[in-house]
């Protein structure tokens, strides 16, 4: 069932649980994400990344993603995430994406708002769902889905000016995460994140899931985190699966991949505390 990511963000914000987000590069991993969220009866946010764009087109993203919803019966946003601009943006809203993020987090304060205004003045009669990040979130690896960047914290003085002025639906904040594989495991700033919940009436996001250890992922999910991405541990366990299978041809090769990034799915589902439908 194709949705905008709103409702099911405020139903998470409100019972304290987290939905994955699950980047998604071929058909067969949205395919593989959409078919676990069917068979669990848990809510799925499907993103596919700008950066992305030239492994599959976004128009083969939105065919992939809305042909994929309407076959489950649990609610699927089709989303694009980091949105770099509003010509992009736009065409995913109009190729029938239910959600957008607009990343400006690299902006000033006063750029970051104008840009976001002017997404979500489009998205919104649209019916389309918007996302924003305040704060930014840097790269470990410049494969997921920008180039390699220092994470900047958000402040907290900022939030709400940004959420009167914009009017976005959910908020990626930054507090210690990375994109992409990274070695150890972060230590997040959850003394921030309650500051921030504490005055944060949207949804709040986490990007860079990836590698920041169930027990940190868990305490967000159930501290006010109400969305966390998740796509480098999906490509690392597709690898891992692979070399350690000795796969004897390309086709059991796709299909230990799927195996192990549904695995994957299954477990972000249970760390998350994600609810059923």
């Amino acid at each position: 069932m194709l949705v905008n990511s709103k409702a099911m963000l405020n139903k998470a914000k409100k019972e304290n649980y987290a939905i994955p987000a699950t980047n998604f590069i071929d058909l067969d991993s949205a395919r593989t994400f959409v078919t676990v969220a069917e068979k669990l009866n848990k809510p799925l946010i499907l993103p596919f990344a700008q950066a992305h764009k030239d492994l599959i087109s976004l128009e083969e993203a939105a065919l992939i993603g809305k042909y994929l919803a309407d076959k489950v019966s649990v609610p699927v946003a089709l989303h694009l995430d980091h949105g770099e601009d509003f010509a992009f943006i736009k065409q995913a809203i109009d190729l029938g994406f239910t959600s957008v993020m607009i990343d400006a987090s690299k902006e000033s304060l006063g750029n970051n708002i104008k840009l976001t205004k002017e997404v979500v003045a489009y998205a919104h009669q649209k019916k389309v769902s918007v996302e924003a990040e305040l704060g930014h979130v840097g790269a470990g690896t410049n494969y997921e889905n920008h180039e390699t960047t220092d994470s900047i914290y958000t402040e907290v003085k900022d939030v709400e000016i940004f959420l009167k002025e914009t009017r976005v639906d959910s908020l990626a904040v930054s507090i210690g995460t990375a994109h992409g594989a990274y070695k150890g495991t972060p230590v997040l700033n959850f003394e921030r994140l309650q500051e921030i919940s504490k005055i944060c009436e949207v949804p709040l996001v986490l990007h860079g899931g990836s590698s920041s250890g169930t027990n940190n992922l868990n305490r967000c999910a159930t501290s006010g985190i109400s969305k966390i991405n998740i796509f480098t541990d999906f490509l690392q366990a597709a690898y891992r699966k692979n070399k350690d299978g000795k796969p004897k041809d390309y086709l059991e090769m796709k299909q230990l991949a799927n195996q192990a990034m549904a695995e994957v799915l299954e477990s972000c589902y249970k760390v998350f505390a994600t609810k059923d439908v």
